[in-house]
């Protein structure tokens, strides 16, 4: 068994990938029941009662171990939502948006272990330095929020990091299928975080309409759209396409972050654009959990 299943628990090394507050404790539970790992996503979350509710109703559905991901820079309940967490039996997190120095002591004070992400490889250095037990690095191709700065591909950056860290090191970007698996592992990590495949599963909490601008999705068709020092990857609709052909417009004063929560729980896409990596372009049907880990960990 690799260092990473040991920190996971799971029967497979591929971890649901945390999407803003879109939380389903029915999704969270497939994941775990088809040998992956169950992830919770708190970034946002401060409710600590809403918390406490989402992790019962997990249990109810399965005593598999699951997990939840954490923004250090970004929730002050951070230290209280460990406690939670722990006091439920759950032993592992992913960190990201901040310095793991901040909030690593009280991960090892509480005998948990943490997975932090980094978008490069300077900061998956200094991660590790700060007490990540691991790392989740995420290639430029990802969904979600990214730097605004140069930034590598998976092929790049998982065995540039996987050479100079002594930590398991989980790949997060452009995996949707069992070659982006084994591909990943052959460069160097010991498992996989899949953020947009399992956004357009049977289970998954996003709207029709959000699945839709997935499958619709060319190659190319998502771009990282500036929201001031920072970024997100977003699927390219006929609005955002109209403002990104005036060369007069300034996207980064078009949409707000403050929207992203509503629209993409509303379908709104142009109110903020429906998130997704680039690996939409490869993603034709909704399946269930079960069958795209099922097809991904089969042997060939």
């Amino acid at each position: 068994m690799s260092e990473l299943l040991n920190i996971l628990g799971s029967k497979y090394p591929i971890i649901q990938g945390p999407i803003g507050k879109l939380n389903s404790p029915d999704m969270v539970a497939a994941v775990c029941e088809a040998g992956g790992f169950g992830m919770l996503a708190l970034g946002f979350t401060t409710d600590l009662d809403e918390i406490k509710k989402m992790i019962a109703d997990i249990r109810q559905l399965t005593d598999k171990p699951f997990g939840a991901n954490l923004m250090i820079a970004m929730n002050p309940a951070n230290e209280q939502i460990l406690e939670i967490l722990t006091e439920a039996g759950v032993k592992t997190v992913t960190t990201s948006a901040g310095s793991p120095k901040k909030i690593y002591p009280k991960i090892h004070e509480l005998g948990m272990k943490g997975l932090h992400v980094a978008l490069d490889f300077s900061f998956a250095v200094k991660a590790v330095d700060g007490g990540a037990d691991g790392l989740v690095v995420s290639g430029c191709e990802s969904g979600g929020l990214r730097t605004m700065n140069p930034e590598s591909s998976n092929m790049v950056l998982i065995p540039l990091v996987c050479d100079h860290v002594e930590v398991p090191v989980v790949a997060a970007g452009g995996i949707a299928d069992s070659r982006g698996y084994r591909a990943s592992l052959a460069l160097g990590a010991q498992g996989v975080q899949i953020g947009t495949r399992f956004l357009s599963s049977t289970e998954s909490p996003a709207t029709q309409a959000w699945k839709e601008a997935i499958l619709n999705c060319p190659d190319g068709g998502t771009t990282l759209l500036p929201l001031g020092g920072m970024g997100v990857r977003a699927i390219i609709n006929p609005r955002l396409a109209e403002l990104m052909n005036d060369s007069s417009i300034d996207l980064s004063k078009e949409y707000s972050m403050m929207n992203m929560g509503e629209a993409w729980h509303s379908g709104n896409f142009d109110l903020f654009p429906a998130g997704g990596g680039q690996v939409s372009a490869s993603i034709t049907e909704i399946k269930s959990v079960k069958n795209i880990i099922d097809e991904m960990v089969r042997q060939r």
